[in-house]
């Protein structure tokens, strides 16, 4: 069963006092399992917003440690601030990473909130997935008022808090009052203007958050005239940190507006405006594949290839977006896969060439020929890869861009697997020595051992088997570039098919030796069968591409 995995992402109302930050934030770790990822204080808008992930449970746990906290050390009677907000911890939304659904998240929620509301005594408007009526989905409808507000509101039957009181006693005067729900992941952006003015950087948010604005008709009524984007929300400020103007967005699904999409429109809009983007900025974290969609967006616009690897897309959304117009951006602390990454499932891949050599060398048995053939073979499919990438960007080929770029695309995608399939052969080899520890004293622990050990053996077969399969379908690329490709870059692809050829057979020899301890001859004969199949394949494919190429060269 797959992990649940939930990430928090409360907004406190502090953003410059840094003990006060870290004490709140640190808060997090003092629970079991959960990550702390991302703390994100801003000064002019004395906001900060702190990211952290784990089960439910524990970030629930979390979630309320932090909150209580907040209360302890926040006073919301002196608090001013860019942004809206209404108290101390001013939102905590739950967002559903795996594991789980969008309605087990806002149960977690609205167990939180009323947890919140009757131990601290804070007033608490469930939002987004979590709410309890149409009008109360909203945060800015929550919120709307803010704090100033608050006495009023908590006496209209109408916004009577979810849980907590429904007065401005000396305790909520003091914490004020917050929103909690369940939500998609959201994306705090801000992109930057070259301007000071925040009616213009208004006027250029109301073109194109959903909501856009209201006109007023010539008989003095108003009517609501919507904006470009779809699921985005903004305004414009002032920024008195990087002495400039800002289009707050929130983008509320990026699979309908993504980052790029948002940036792009700003653009638009600001220039019909008179007035240029210079960048933008990230509020927390983002996941990975929002710069990825957003370097393919440029590419293409570029009529560039994208089958390049991922660290130069990240790079070139980063650049193409401006996230590093106001300080430098680091994609380990921004991207929330980077975040969540566990060096140990790579840490073979993660050696530079002379470690990785080293500990070849060495005298533990792993890595051995699996991981070798699979990294021979991510040598050979980068070659061919380069080749479609230089191909693309051949002069006088620019009509033909996309049919190398579809070639290089492949490519780096059997690249990572073949990259994965370094670190799983040593991982395989790990699971049958795991195995062959198991305890033995009885006879039931003894057929459990056996029955370990049988499974552990398998995935030690399918893993170089995998290599094989992945190594022979890289030799097609290789083939169509020797071919079709770069004239000046054949011997390159000539080169790549050699180290596929060699991966795949130096995966036969692992499938063969890995089966030698095997007992069950049905899979044995089927997955023999299989392997001579693909030997004889890259063989064949190997002396095609080598004729190819020696005709060339």
């Amino acid at each position: 069963m797959q992990r649940q995995l939930i990430e928090c992402v409360p907004n406190i109302s502090e953003g410059r006092d840094r003990a006060k930050i870290d004490a709140i934030a640190s808060i997090v770790e003092t629970v079991e399992g959960v990550r702390l990822l991302d703390v994100d204080p801003g000064k002019a808008t004395n906001r900060t917003v702190i990211t952290f992930v784990g089960e439910p449970g524990p970030v629930c746990e979390a979630a309320y440690r932090l909150i209580k906290k907040a209360q302890e050390l926040i006073d919301m009677r002196g608090h001013k601030g860019e942004h809206p907000r209404f108290g101390a911890t001013d939102v905590c939304p739950l967002v559903p990473i795996s594991g789980i659904s969008m309605e087990e998240c806002a149960a977690w929620a609205k167990k939180l909130g009323e947890r919140v509301g009757n131990e601290l005594g804070i007033p608490v408007y469930l939002y987004e997935a979590a709410a309890t009526e149409e009008k109360r989905k909203n945060l800015a409808n929550n919120r709307s008022g803010e704090y100033e507000g608050l006495p009023k509101k908590l006496k209209d039957p109408a916004w009577k808090p979810d849980f907590g009181p429904a007065e401005f006693n000396d305790s909520v005067a003091r914490s004020g009052a917050m929103a909690i729900g369940a939500r998609n992941f959201l994306v705090a952006y801000n992109v930057n203007l070259n301007s000071t003015s925040t009616r213009r950087a208004n006027a250029i948010a109301f073109d194109i958050r959903e909501a856009g604005r209201k006109v007023k008709q010539a008989d003095g009524s108003e009517v609501q005239v919507p904006g470009k984007l779809k699921s985005v929300k903004g305004i414009g400020w002032f920024i008195e940190e990087y002495g400039v103007a800002q289009l707050s967005l929130n983008l509320t699904d990026i699979t309908v507006t993504p980052v790029h999409i948002a940036f792009d429109e700003a653009c638009k809009a600001a220039e019909a405006r008179g007035i240029r983007v210079t960048g933008s900025e990230l509020v927390g974290l983002i996941p990975k594949q929002a710069l990825l969609d957003a370097a393919d967006f440029y590419l293409q616009r570029q009529q560039r290839s994208l089958g390049i690897s991922e660290r130069e897309k990240i790079k070139i959304a980063v650049k193409s977006l401006g996230l590093d117009d106001l300080g430098p951006f680091d994609p380990q602390k921004k991207v929330i896969e980077y975040m969540l990454e566990d060096a140990n499932s790579e840490r073979l891949v993660r050696m530079d060439l002379k470690r990785f050599s080293e500990e070849t060398a060495g005298e533990s048995p792993a890595p051995g020929g699996g991981s070798v053939a699979a990294y021979v073979g991510a040598l050979g499919v980068s070659l061919g890869t380069m080749v479609a990438n230089l191909s693309a960007h051949k002069r006088g080929w620019d009509d033909r861009w996309e049919e190398f770029s579809q070639w290089a695309e492949r490519g780096e995608k059997l690249r990572n697997e073949l990259l994965f399939l370094v670190d799983e052969d040593t991982r395989a080899f790990d699971r049958i020595m795991a195995a062959m520890g198991l305890p033995k004293g009885s006879d039931e622990e003894k057929a459990a051992r056996k029955a370990a050990i049988t499974e552990a053996t398998k995935g030690a077969i399918k893993t170089p088997l995998r290599t094989m399969q992945v190594c022979v379908e890289s030799m097609d690329l290789m083939k169509a570039m020797a071919n079709i490709g770069l004239q000046a870059s054949v011997s390159d692809a000539g080169v790549g098919a050699l180290c596929a050829r060699t991966g795949a057979v130096g995966g036969y020899l692992n499938v063969r030796i890995n089966c030698a301890g095997l007992d069950d001859a049905a899979f044995k004969e089927k997955v023999l069968k299989e392997a001579e199949t693909l030997k004889a394949k890259a063989e064949a494919l190997e002396a095609e591409v080598m004729a190819l190429t020696l005709a060339k060269v």
